[in-house]
């Protein structure tokens, strides 16, 4: 079974509903740290658990949403083993996984095609880290402690 972390504010709710929806019917479980409305809320909240569990490394990869994809993208790159990437074409999620091992896939609700958003996360989760030359840049990323 895939394990797969969710999270997003009200402007991705409807996304993440869906998401979830067509997740769980290809077989992967969901671990959704919120919100469980479409009521107005704050990204923060619902992003900063679902980074922290990546971080821990409790859950190996996640999925948030919000209008523009760069406000949860931020909260969650605020964590040292996080590497959240914004991708509003497939191309986008392919690459942020080939090139910067990213485990956490931002999307922009606001800015794309709920089909788009499919073919985004399907890339996202269907592709590898390249490694060589681009692992040397990806283990710069974090500031040592």
């Amino acid at each position: 079974m895939k394990y797969i972390a969710i999270s997003c504010d009200h402007a991705g709710f409807e996304l993440k509903e869906r998401i979830k929806q067509v997740l769980t019917e290809k077989g992967y479980s969901i671990k959704d740290f919120g919100p469980s409305t479409d009521d107005r809320m704050d990204y923060p909240d619902a992003i900063h658990p679902l980074a922290k569990a990546i971080d821990k490394g409790e859950i190996a990869s996640g999925i948030i949403i919000c209008g523009s994809g760069n406000g949860v993208a931020m909260t969650a790159n605020k964590y040292a083993n996080v590497r959240a990437g914004i991708a509003w074409t497939p191309e986008l999620a392919e690459l942020t996984r080939q090139h910067n091992d990213a485990n956490v896939l931002s999307l922009p609700a606001r800015f794309i095609s709920e089909e788009v958003a499919f073919e985004c996360v399907d890339k996202f989760l269907n592709t590898d880290f390249e490694g060589g030359r681009h692992a040397t840049r990806v283990d710069k990323i974090a500031i040592p402690c």
